[in-house]
């Protein structure tokens, strides 16, 4: 049974007349009855009801029809999804992410996505930007948007670009505020208020570049930092920030994370952080190739 014997069948399926059938397939009449009565030999049933003037569907005929044409119709549609994969307008992504992406540049990222490959399958993984790079080194994830270490330090194959860059803030306690135990100027914070105060950070493993970041920062001003308690969630960081456990150097987009208790001030000489995405150059796909396209990769 193959397709050309399918497609016999649902010919005379339609015309119900032999003759008809076989000018429809561009073929003459007597290979077309030995290719039915072929195929009613390996199903072991009569296909169709002949008689000298009509032609009709089977009882089994009749059920058996719309599982061939529903076969018919998948087989003619892979030439049109094989292209829509080889486009990229077909097929999954799993993108993961750093927590503050989420509060920047993320959700346009994904809206623009999305508008432009609507049959795309997206997956989405907050994580940190370790992990991010194990899972792209082991297969798992097609692209992630991280906080870099360092283009340098990225083992092979992975490739790293550039995507924004934004100021860093204080989040200090709104209480802090009202006792005047943090004292802004023109809604400002010193960095010596910064070195005076605990601070809540990201583990240093985690991400290097913001970690080393914020304690030269501290460290300028000729102070000690005074960390007094790691997070590796920006969701929890500002929780223990609206807690009164300290204050947190964050993203400028955090001030989306709207939290009672918390209050975010632009910092002097405040310094920025990038972030960009890390996909595995040896691993391009259509789908991944759209993705870095739009994104300006």
């Amino acid at each position: 049974m193959d397709t050309r014997q399918l497609r016999h069948f649902l010919t005379v399926a339609e015309t119900l007349h032999f003759g008809r059938a076989a000018q429809r397939l561009r073929m003459t009449q007597p290979p077309l009855s030995q290719s039915i009565r072929a195929l009613e030999r390996e199903l072991g049933a009569e296909l169709f009801v002949r008689t000298r003037r009509s032609v009709a569907l089977s009882a089994f005929g009749e059920q058996w029809l719309p599982h061939v044409r529903a076969l018919l119709q998948g087989h003619e549609a892979l030439g049109a999804t094989a292209r829509r994969l080889l486009g990229g307008d077909l097929g999954r992504l799993e993108i993961s992410f750093v927590s503050t992406a989420d509060y920047s540049i993320l959700p346009e990222l994904v809206r623009r996505f999305r508008e432009r490959h609507p049959q795309v399958e997206l997956s989405l993984t907050e994580a940190t930007s370790d992990v991010q790079i194990a899972s792209l080194l082991e297969g798992r994830t097609h692209v992630g948007i991280i906080l870099p270490d360092g283009q340098e330090s990225l083992p092979e194959p992975l490739r790293y670009r550039r995507l924004a860059s934004e100021p860093l803030v204080a989040a200090v306690p709104e209480s802090w505020v009202e006792q005047r135990r943090i004292l802004p100027t023109r809604g400002r914070l010193a960095r010596s208020a910064v070195v005076a105060s605990p601070l809540v950070l990201f583990p240093r493993h985690v991400a290097p570049l913001f970690y080393d970041k914020v304690v030269g920062y501290c460290s300028a001003a000729g102070g000690q930092v005074a960390i007094v308690q790691h997070a590796i969630q920006m969701q929890t960081i500002v929780s223990l920030v609206s807690a009164g456990m300290g204050i947190a150097l964050v993203p400028a987009s955090l001030r989306r994370l709207a939290r009672s208790g918390v209050r975010y001030l632009d910092l002097q000489d405040s310094p920025s952080l990038e972030m960009g995405m890390v996909w595995r150059g040896d691993r391009m796909s259509p789908v991944l190739d759209n993705f870095l396209r739009m994104a300006g990769a």
